[in-house]
């Protein structure tokens, strides 16, 4: 079988990104996800840099980890700097991690400008740090940074570099794209060079140039033995090299087997993302919610036919799925299937799927957009269908701005009336802005007759001016994103009110909510 290390960097390099504040417990919460994803090393930390830091590696003592070995990070020891004596090298080992990675300067240019050292200087702490590690009984990983761009501009002290941390008894050498801006022409052609010169060699590329992924995958293919990189690309600037693209690519592309099951892949990514309060682009490769969309009609008649027609791999071999989207241009045949799912019976020449295609043209002719929003179609689709029984009505409502605030803060005020089964009940809130204080004041209504409702939050709202050239007598369309800790879900309003379409909106995120939970009751 051919097998390739990954180390994980997410808790370390991932750490970096702009918005990302891991707390310890984050940080403990992810490292068990990934080993629970079979990641082969997780570093978790930097622990001379932080007392964060130094906290997590403590408690991951007392943490059992199934498959994953824990890895420390540092920078050799300072110019001058003896590591008996390093306050750095003290708290590193403090870890007790079997393994440490070790960072130094790859680049004659760097070491020149950054350090502003000699080079020979560096060469001695990098040989001093590693040699005192390997007596210490750790399996080094040395990180030669700015290997990439030191071997373009001055490849004999490169290897200079790296024949030192070689002879100094480091058990991997990882070539570091540092600035992320090497192409992959030069990155498959230095990396092999290295390959056939080391007897182990990792990569570790960012992405600034977009190549990340890429130079991973034919660094793979030179002889690399380990890759590193974070879950969802998160890190500085433009990120890291993603390994929830990477790892899927090196088995389904290149035969990579690992112990890792890849039907947990996006469960994993949605996990790491909520945790690091980030969103997964609908776009992103594999796991993304439209890495397996179709819209065309004839890409879905095609897919369902024969799905590799417009499908690289089956989606439940990563534990997405396929994704036919609803719109005047899906065809016929496509919202059979889901005419279907209502009315059993029913066939390309039944009244229903033809009612159901006009009300459909209709809604989107006026501006709707159905295919960002399936919430609101399921719910379009029951009332074409005469399936569609209201939890609530709307009496009225009334929201109003005040500017300037009195205390800074709430500028909004918003009242609802709603009735259920002949009951009423009203419902009032400040808020944020008008959007927000509907949705308080909706919520608190709702949740005399329905308490599930005090689950939910809305995620993101996005609103679109659809004819620009009626400037404010526009009609707008607004879409909204909602949860309720476990699912997500869209739906869709248009008005020329921006207020009412975002009442629509709300609206039917509140019926499909209590949809689905009177379906699992």
């Amino acid at each position: 079988m051919k097998r390739i290390q990954i180390l994980d960097t997410t808790l370390r390099d991932g750490a970096q990104s702009e918005g990302i504040a891991y707390s310890v417990q984050d940080k403990l919460k992810i490292a068990k996800i990934l080993d629970g994803f079979c990641i082969d090393i997780i570093e978790a930390g930097f622990p001379a840099s932080n007392p964060k830091d130094e906290e997590l590696f403590e408690q991951l003592k007392s943490v059992k980890l199934k498959h994953a070995k824990l890895a420390a990070f540092s920078s050799t020891v300072h110019s001058g700097e003896d590591p008996e004596n390093s306050a750095a090298m003290k708290k590193l080992l403090a870890a007790e991690t079997p393994v440490v990675v070790i960072f130094g300067k790859a680049s004659s240019e760097q070491v020149r400008e950054v350090l502003k050292i000699n080079e020979e200087e560096n060469l001695r702490m990098i040989k001093d740090t590693v040699s005192y590690l390997k007596g210490k009984g750790k399996e080094i990983i040395f990180d030669a940074e700015h290997f990439y761009s030191g071997a373009l501009s001055d490849k004999e002290y490169t290897y200079k570099v790296l024949d030192c941390a070689s002879e100094a008894g480091a058990d991997t050498l990882c070539l570091c794209d540092t600035t992320g801006a090497v192409l992959p022409s030069d990155a498959e052609r230095l990396t092999r060079e290295a390959v056939q010169r080391y007897k182990r060699v990792a990569v570790h590329f960012h992405d600034d140039i977009g190549c990340a992924a890429a130079n991973s995958l034919l660094s793979a293919e030179a002889g690399a033995a380990q890759i590193q990189g974070t879950f969802l690309g998160i890190g500085e600037r433009c990120g890291n090299a993603d390994l929830s693209v990477i790892i899927p690519s090196l088995k389904f592309k290149l035969g990579y087997e690992f112990d890792c099951d890849m039907r947990f892949l996006k469960k994993t990514a949605n996990a790491i993302s909520e945790i690091s309060n980030t969103r997964i682009r609908n776009n992103k490769p594999y796991i993304g919610k439209s890495a397996f969309y179709h819209k065309a009609g004839m890409h879905i008649d095609a897919v369902k036919k024969y799905p590799p027609s417009f499908e690289h791999i089956d989606p439940a071999l990563v534990g997405n799925e396929r994704k036919f989207v609803l719109s005047e241009i899906s065809g016929r045949n496509t919202l059979l299937e889901r005419v279907r799912q209502l009315v059993p019976d029913a066939d390309k020449d039944s009244e229903e799927l033809l009612r159901a295609v006009a009300v459909l043209k209709e809604k989107e002719l006026f501006g709707y957009h159905y295919e960002a929003a399936e919430a609101s179609f399921s719910l379009l689709l029951r009332k074409a269908l005469y399936k569609y029984e209201p939890h609530f009505n709307i009496l009225l409502h009334k929201t109003t701005d005040d500017f300037p605030s009195a205390n800074g803060e709430l500028t909004s005020c918003s009242v609802v009336q709603i009735e259920v089964g002949g009951k009423t009940e009203m419902g009032s809130s400040l808020g944020n802005g008008p959007v927000n204080a509907l949705d308080n004041a909706l919520n608190r209504a709702l949740s005399v007759f329905y308490p599930e409702v005090k689950e939910m939050k809305l995620l993101d709202f996005k609103v679109r001016v659809i004819d620009a050239t009626t400037t404010t007598a526009a009609k707008v369309r607004v879409l909204m994103e909602s949860t309720d800790g476990n699912d997500v879900w869209t739906t869709v309003g248009v008005s020329f009110d921006i207020i009412e379409a975002c009442l629509q909106a709300l609206q039917d995120s509140y019926e499909y909510k209590l949809l689905n939970s009177c379906k699992n009751t």
